[in-house]
């Protein structure tokens, strides 16, 4: 399998290639040149299957890059944990994707890449590989604890100074070892374009050898197909409808709802999607008008999903030829604010007892107001609440407990590198490595 870039102005790449590039020269991302389609008989037998049998059939874009017995095992060692299906109203389903090291979503994507990374690196030198990765919470600590002590790699996470919470910030902060946290007086966005300025800048990769672990790189966003199949598995192996499965996902740099839509492509039966954002509603207002107008984020309680400019907008586009009509087709959207948010997190704790993170509240409100009769929805949580505790603690008032995992990242001690978010003073930083 080969990939090709979006801007369209760069060779295609293998997968080895393209993973370890991360983004392409012409500053497109890599999408793969064709998508199989995976035989109707498997879905006839997925409730069946465990997550890990499923992951590895829904791999076929990888499988043709990598041998049989060393694709099993990057499966089984990424999805060593669970992602329960658990019902949380009627028709109203919570895939509870926290359930990993670091209590996110990402931690499936940051494993699977961390291990798909480490394979290709020593198949092709000795040399360090170094990965960049902007951060607006969870893909931080989920990035830094996937590659924590892998040989041959560095991990530099950039992360807006003040918006991210204490607890995500203690998780890629007291790390150590090969993982440098870089504290950025900016916006996620000022982090995402050092990242990107990095990999477009000749002497710096003349110097040293750069990849991201954003889901700009296919070996991030790619995986997270695994999940929605799992879901739908799960949803028929308990025997409740399955005809219309409605997804509901919290949205900010869009490689999550993206990978849904390449599970589609390839055959699950998903009827449609909905991009539920928080107050940057840039693709919701593309879906309204036809019109992309990216701007500066805004901050939110729903943090992580802060983001003026989603890259994976531009695979989005691709993956639907650039037809609007097309892309409505299949995806709806919906904008909350603050005050939405917390009143939904508030109701549904005190109506259904289910603790809802911010991210997860955004996805469960699209499905409660657009869910219509006949649809069966799944809305992803994304991140443990106590990630936010002091958040969710306010609105709920109660207190969430944390985790031992989590509370053993808050005993550590933080160490950062700050920067001003001038592309120049990173350059100089790295270069003096």
């Amino acid at each position: 399998m080969n990939y090709y870039s979006t801007n369209g102005q760069s060779p295609k790449a293998s997968l080895k290639d393209a993973v370890v590039r991360g983004l392409a020269p012409d500053r497109g991302l890599y999408m793969p040149e064709r998508i199989p389609t995976i035989p109707s008989a498997f879905f006839r037998h997925i409730g069946d299957m465990s997550l890990q049998d499923i992951a590895y059939v829904a791999n076929t874009l990888f499988g043709e890059d990598i041998e049989s017995s060393i694709l099993q095992t990057i499966v089984n060692d990424t999805l060593s944990f669970e992602i329960p299906l658990v019902e949380v109203d009627s028709d109203k389903y919570a895939l509870e994707l926290f359930h990993g090291p670091t209590l996110a979503f990402k931690d499936v994507g940051a494993r699977f890449m961390a291990r798909l990374l480490g394979y290709f690196n020593r198949q092709q030198s000795n040399e360090d590989v170094n990965v960049l990765v902007a951060t607006s919470g969870d893909t931080g600590s989920a990035v830094a604890n996937g590659f924590l002590n892998v040989p041959g790699v560095r991990v530099f996470v950039l992360y807006p100074k003040g918006k991210v919470s204490r607890i995500q910030e203690a998780q890629f902060t007291t790390l150590g070892c090969n993982v440098t946290a870089i504290e950025v007086d900016g916006t996620f966005d000022d982090c995402q374009a050092l990242v990107k300025s990095a990999f477009m800048d000749k002497e710096l990769n003349d110097a040293m050898k750069l990849t991201s672990a954003n889901s700009i790189n296919v070996a991030r966003f790619l995986p997270q197909m695994f999940y929605y199949f799992h879901a739908y598995a799960r949803l028929v192996g308990s025997g409740k409808s399955a005809d219309k499965v409605v997804f509901a996902v919290p949205s900010g740099n869009f490689g999550n709802i993206c990978a849904g839509l390449i599970a589609k492509r390839m055959g699950l039966p998903v009827h449609r999607f909905i991009a539920a954002n928080n107050r940057n509603d840039v693709f919701f207002e593309y879906l309204n008008t036809g019109k992309y107008n990216p701007r500066p984020s805004i901050a939110t309680i729903a943090n992580a999903m802060d983001v003026g400019d989603p890259s994976n907008f531009a695979r989005i586009l691709d993956l639907y030829g650039k037809s609007h009509d097309a892309i409505v087709g299949d995806i709806s959207g919906c904008a909350y604010t603050d005050e939405q948010i917390a009143d939904t997190m508030r109701n549904v704790y005190a109506e259904k007892g289910y603790i809802l993170d911010p991210h997860g509240a955004v996805a469960y409100r699209a499905l409660d107001e657009y869910l219509q009769p006949g649809e069966t929805g799944i809305f992803l949580e994304t991140a443990h609440p106590a990630k936010f505790k002091e958040t969710v603690d306010s609105i709920i008032d109660g207190s969430v407990k944390i985790p031992a995992r989590l509370e053993a990242f808050m005993r550590g001690e933080k160490s950062t590198v700050r920067l001003n978010k001038q592309f120049p003073a990173f350059k100089k930083y790295l270069l003096s490595l």
